[in-house]
Formats: structure tokens, C-alpha cells, sequence
């Protein structure tokens, strides 16, 4: 039987310590159609989907402008028709804002809600149009729907975003 050798290490020699540095990596997805990949309705620096809940709370109950509502609207290349039906509210509670008038919390939360999607979307499949189109294509992970219409309701737009973080991860959606 053979023998076990035991070596002891003193610390502080040279030879018995190892040292790295160290080193943070950021990777800045380039996603086609935004620019810097930066938040939808201006909030922050960085979009919705990487928003702390915190950060996202903060933004509702300050409430979503009708400016900011605009900017999701023509990022997303949906009418106010399109956006009534998602935020499951009027067109003309949509149109008769004022520019700078904010919406009340309720819908404020609805329309970040969205805005979140899209910007996850946007993330994972790295092109604007691309996600704009699958939007309204019938999917079976979501029982032939298309994720446009189930995302009026929150548990329908849980589904999307499941379904966008199974496409994220390579898992048959």
C-alpha cells in the first residue's frame, strides 16, 4: 500500500499563495432598432426588463405621461386601437391626455407592465421589428394565441413573459 505524503504550506511564502484579479465583464447586448438598448418610456438608463421592482414602483406611483405613453406606442408601431385593446382601457382615455398630464396608477401600471414586455422582448430576440412581428403571430406555448392577446390581462402578460424567458433560455416555445 502506498504511502501518503502530507505537505504543509506556510502562508506568506512565495510559491503558497495565488493571487487574481479581479474583473467585472459587462456585455451591452446592440439590439437592432434601439439605441444603447435604453429604456422605452425614459425613465432610467437602462430598460424596464433590467429595472429593480423597487425602481419600477417608484416609477408607477410617480405615474406614466402621455409623452411617455407615445414614446411606447411608436416603439411598439402600435395604434391607439392596438394599445386600448393591450392596456384594456378606451381609445379615447388614451387620446384625450394632455401632453405632459400623467395616468392614474392604475393604468400607469398597466402601461409599464407593457412596456416591460416589450423591452424583454426587445432584449432576447435583439431586434425591435422581429419581436413587433411575433407579437402578433399565434403561438402554441400559448395555446395557438398570439402573446398580443393575452396581454391584456396580467395573467396573460405573465404567459408572454414566461414564453419570452423559455425563447431566452433555448427551451421550445
Amino acid at each position: 500500500m502506498a504511502k501518503k505524503k502530507t505537505i504543509k504550506y506556510k502562508a506568506g511564502k512565495p510559491g503558497n499563495t495565488v493571487e487574481e484579479s479581479a474583473a467585472i465583464y459587462v456585455v451591452k447586448k446592440n439590439v437592432n432598432g434601439l439605441k444603447n438598448f435604453s429604456s422605452i418610456l425614459s425613465f432610467s438608463h437602462k430598460p424596464e426588463s433590467q429595472m429593480t421592482n423597487f425602481e419600477k414602483m417608484a416609477a408607477v406611483e410617480d405615474g406614466i405621461s402621455k409623452e411617455e405613453l407615445q414614446k411606447l406606442k411608436e416603439k411598439t408601431s402600435m395604434d391607439y386601437d392596438k394599445l386600448a385593446k393591450a392596456l384594456s382601457v378606451t381609445r379615447a382615455t388614451l387620446i384625450n391626455k394632455k401632453k405632459q398630464e400623467k395616468f392614474n396608477a392604475g393604468l400607469s401600471e398597466r402601461i409599464f407592465s407593457l412596456a416591460d414586455i416589450y423591452s424583454y422582448g426587445y432584449e432576447v430576440f435583439e431586434d425591435v421589428a422581429r419581436f413587433n412581428t411575433w407579437m402578433f403571430r399565434p403561438n402554441q406555448a400559448l395555446g395557438g394565441k398570439t402573446p398580443f392577446e393575452l396581454i391584456g390581462s396580467p395573467f396573460g402578460r405573465d404567459e408572454v413573459k414566461n414564453v419570452i424567458g423559455r425563447i431566452e433560455y433555448g427551451v421550445y416555445s
